[in-house]
């Protein structure tokens, strides 16, 4: 897999969903820090992908790439990023021999050598042929990943498609697990597993029924492209933290004009881009669920605590691993930086006081309800008939205020000042939007 195509088609998909197709060719070409000719063989490459995708498709209901995200709802619910994992995850080859090396050991279990027969007799001629240390290098792949298992038994070892799972459930039962992996998948973080888990049980659920012809009974609309499209740096992340390893990249903060640039391979043509080449010690990766973004938090060496949001990282390379003694000292460091985080501000702490009104006699009092679930440490302190009065110590108030803000009418900042005077501003502002014509 390329992974500098791969950054640059998620940019290329998020500006596209963000834009909704308001863009020309050089804008987009400008955006990306690309040229208009690799900008036709990206959009040209996705269509390839979609059409691939929904082949099965009839031809009068097939779309252009662009207006199936602007128009057709459901479709684009699908998260665009299961597009990329499916073509580019593996190499045409590795695609290939995959292929033939799961079907031919779903008829029966096969040792190594026949597994290499097998495929450099039926592999396509455009193609090369596998060695023996390539075909022990994939059955070993396929066995970590839990596709594959190997039969007990003395040498040569058998290898037999591991599917006794879905094997010893019932169709209901199958239907039920669908089910519970789609909501799952929709609803928590991270998602794009589950989607291949779901995709693989609905294909061994539609092999089973001859008839099937099942409609999902649940839909999902994306609003949110970045929680999905930025999982591709997900796992590099956790992998990097869990092994204590510093990582490199190219960063374009959400300011830059630019999203992404092409990676400079040939010095006669080097130019310079508009990223920021970083080097850090990852921490931790936080999901902001309401703007749907998430951040990295790791420690430079000669600015300390920082943050990422992950859209805007491109090329990720893994560094040298640090001790765990130094490790576990910059973790300790960045917990009581954020203890009192409304999400992941490091700012001076500051008590935050606000009056919220209750909705009226007789009403559910869903305004309490929803401070105490989503209040996090913040406490309520006084109460009285029509109103109470929460309490809440927090790094800054930069992050809590749209949360405070997204009551209306129904709460009145008491506390700090600054952060009133500035409330008021805003919907002065907001009221003038709504002034007479």
């Amino acid at each position: 897999m390329a992974r500098e195509s791969f950054d640059k088609e998620i940019q290329f998909l998020r500006m596209l969903v963000l834009t909704s197709g308001a863009y020309n060719r050089q804008q987009y070409a400008d955006r990306l820090g690309i040229s208009i000719h690799t900008f036709d063989k990206t959009i040209k490459r996705l269509k390839e992908i979609v059409n691939a995708v929904h082949q099965q498709l009839p031809e009068e209901q097939s779309k252009e790439f662009a207006e199936t995200i602007r128009y057709s709802y459901l479709e684009s619910s699908d998260p665009m990023l299961l597009f990329l994992f499916r073509a580019k995850s593996l190499k045409e080859t590795e695609s290939q021999r995959f292929s033939l090396l799961l079907a031919a050991m779903h008829e029966k279990p096969l040792t190594a050598m026949e597994l290499l027969d097998l495929c450099c007799g039926s592999m396509p001629a455009e193609l090369s042929l596998p060695d023996e240390k390539t075909i022990r290098g994939d059955l070993k792949y396929l066995e970590q990943v839990g596709v594959i298992k190997k039969e007990p038994g003395t040498r040569p070892f058998r290898y037999r498609i591991y599917n006794d799972f879905v094997r010893e459930l019932s169709y209901d039962e199958l239907l039920d697990l669908y089910d519970f992996i789609d909501i799952m998948a929709n609803t928590q973080v991270p998602s794009v597993q589950g989607y291949l888990l779901r995709d693989g049980l609905k294909k061994h659920i539609a092999r089973g029924q001859a008839e099937y012809n099942q409609i999902d009974p649940f839909l999902y609309k994306y609003h949110y492209y970045s929680r999905i499209l930025d999982e591709a740096h997900l796992f590099t992340l956790l992998g990097a933290i869990r092994n204590r390893r510093s990582i490199s990249f190219l960063y374009f903060s959400p300011k830059k004009e630019t999203s992404y640039a092409a990676k400079n391979t040939n010095p006669l043509f080097e130019r310079d881009t508009e990223g920021m080449q970083e080097t850090t010690l990852p921490l931790k990766v936080v999901y902001d669920h309401q703007y749907g973004r998430w951040y990295l938090l790791g420690n430079h060496a000669r600015h300390g605590i920082k943050k990422y949001r992950l859209e805007g990282i491109t090329q990720i390379s893994e560094e040298e691993s640090v001790a765990e003694a130094f490790y576990e000292a910059k973790k300790t460091e960045l917990e009581q930086r954020t203890a009192h985080s409304w999400l992941i501000d490091t700012g001076k702490p500051v008590t935050v006081r606000v009056r919220f009104f209750h909705p009226g006699h007789g009403i559910h009092n869903f305004v309490r309800e929803r401070v105490l679930l989503q209040g996090q440490w913040g406490a309520i302190v006084e109460e009285s008939d029509d109103s109470f009065v929460y309490e809440i110590e927090v790094n800054g108030t930069i992050e809590i205020k749209p949360w405070i803000r997204s009551f209306g009418s129904s709460c009145e900042v008491l506390a700090p000042m600054r952060l009133r005077q500035e409330m008021i501003a805003e919907w002065k502002e907001i009221k003038a939007y709504y002034e007479s014509v």
